[in-house]
């Protein structure tokens, strides 16, 4: 045995919490739901300002596919017929130092009812080139990529 396999149980819990302090890191995702009509879903909240795609962040414990399916279930009541196809990431820097943005792609799901009371005030279906004009910066830029083959940007 060498001198790691008695001393890093001890050290290990310290390395994350000194990982966590200096290098923290948070993750967050966005849903693209397309109706059969080609249409966006997008959320307006009761705490931000403007238009949205439908998404939040990930739990500890919890992968970027079931986070994506869970806030769309929650903001929306959508309920994902699929596995969530992943688009891009993207850096939040702007925002929040540390944080990313993983966008997802939902095109089959079924309409249930939302799970969170008090979060979104509007929800809103809307053609790609009729977007409302308060649509969040870095939500406008993901679909201008994914819809109008706009050169992808790794900030949000």
């Amino acid at each position: 045995m060498t001198w790691r396999t008695h001393v890093e149980p001890f050290t290990r819990p310290l390395f994350f919490v000194w990982s966590r302090l200096t290098r923290g890191k948070t993750l967050g995702v966005r849903a693209v739901a397309v109706d059969e009509q080609g249409r966006v879903l997008m959320v307006r909240h009761t705490y931000l300002k403007g238009w949205w795609l439908p998404g939040g962040g990930v739990d500890r414990g919890e992968t970027t596919h079931a986070a994506v399916v869970r806030e769309l279930r929650e903001e929306a009541g959508l309920v994902a017929r699929g596995a969530p196809r992943l688009i891009s990431i993207h850096s939040n820097e702007r925002f929040f130092p540390g944080d990313h943005v993983a966008v997802f792609r939902i095109d089959a799901f079924d309409v249930g009812q939302r799970t969170s009371h008090g979060e979104i005030a509007e929800i809103g279906w809307f053609s790609p080139p009729a977007l409302p004009d308060d649509v969040n910066r870095g939500c406008r830029a993901r679909l201008a990529e994914i819809f109008d083959g706009a050169p992808p940007e790794p900030d949000w």
